[in-house]
């Protein structure tokens, strides 16, 4: 009797560990096969292209996001830096202006940096609280674009710059491609680099990362400057898929990034997730959209059906025996 009670106790435990390494990509696949039988609209090709496109932007944010969120941090103010971004480098690129292609997105590149250096020297180096610095970089993100382009959206862009959100290489869209390039160099530099071991290192313990050598400092900077760059590629790729700069896009952006980086398994406590968690929780929160879209399901109902995915993905993070 004990060594069956003892068995079922392992088997259970077995199970727990694995539907808590495995639960996000289960309920991702559970999802497609639940809305691929409630429209039949859902399970195509142009659909999924559709899905992949939308999510593309939030999905590089919730990348960058995730290097924050190892290092124990978090940033509130990518949405503004997006848009900051966005409407900066759209300016050089009107019929009007005409600066190189190259020269717009490297400058659009830097404005980006720029912004999350800011920020990252004031979490990392003088440790202000990142909840503090973003959300205060929220505002002055926000109010630099508004004031850049006095309130107007910028309009008539280039086409070369249009081609960026809107183009394809064969039947491939370029965002998707760029979303793809995105997803595999931060794999690569998170999972098979020194850089990603120090990562997690520093957001699991910052103290005996500090007594092991690992510059804590410049580690979670860096963290930041990822971010930065990402929210800058986002921002290039919202705007020249809508074709105009506008100061007030990237509204809710960070929210969603955070979201997908939790539901993948990300701890907001530092020193756990991956890439491929952020992603797949992205795409969980993009299907759940389209196919709630095709079902006609309220856009109010759906911020409710997210919400509570959120606070579940959180408390399986508890589960696991981590603290928020």
């Amino acid at each position: 009797m004990k060594d069956n009670t003892i068995g079922k106790k392992s088997t259970f435990e077995m199970l727990m560990r694995f539907f808590t390494k495995y639960g996000i990509y289960l309920a991702f696949l559970l999802l497609v096969v639940v809305m691929s039988i409630a429209s039949p609209v859902f399970l195509t090709a142009s659909n999924f292209v559709n899905i992949l496109r939308q999510v593309s932007v939030k999905g590089i944010l919730a990348v960058g996001m995730t290097f924050v969120l190892l290092t124990g941090g978090i940033d509130l103010g990518v949405g503004s830096v997006l848009a900051l971004t966005g409407v900066i480098t759209t300016s050089l690129v009107t019929t009007d202006v005409q600066f190189p292609l190259i020269v717009a997105l490297l400058v659009g590149i830097g404005v980006g940096i720029l912004c999350e250096a800011f920020n990252g020297i004031l979490i990392a180096k003088l440790r202000v609280p990142a909840f503090v610095v973003t959300l205060a970089m929220t505002t002055i993100a926000q109010g630099l674009a508004l004031m850049y382009t006095r309130g107007r959206p910028v309009i008539n862009l280039s086409e070369s710059y249009k081609v960026i959100g809107g183009g394809s290489v064969g039947p491939f869209p370029i965002s998707i491609l760029i979303f793809i390039f995105v997803i595999i160099v931060s794999v690569f530099a998170l999972d098979f680099t020194t850089y990603g071991r120090h990562i997690r290192a520093v957001g699991g313990n910052e103290t005996a990362a500090k007594t092991s050598g690992i510059n804590v400092s410049a580690v979670k900077f860096s963290a930041y400057i990822v971010m930065g760059v990402c929210s800058a590629i986002a921002g290039i790729i919202l705007t020249s898929r809508v074709q105009t700069g506008n100061p007030s896009a990237g509204a809710g952006y960070e929210l969603d990034a955070i979201a997908a980086a939790v539901i993948g398994g990300t701890s907001l406590s530092g020193g756990v997730g991956s890439v491929l968690g952020s992603v797949i929780g992205i795409l969980l929160l993009g299907v759940m959209s389209n196919g709630l879209d095709l079902l006609n399901v309220s856009s109010y109902l759906q911020q409710v059906v997210k919400g509570l995915i959120i606070i579940a993905a959180v408390l399986l993070d508890l589960k696991r025996g981590r603290s928020y």
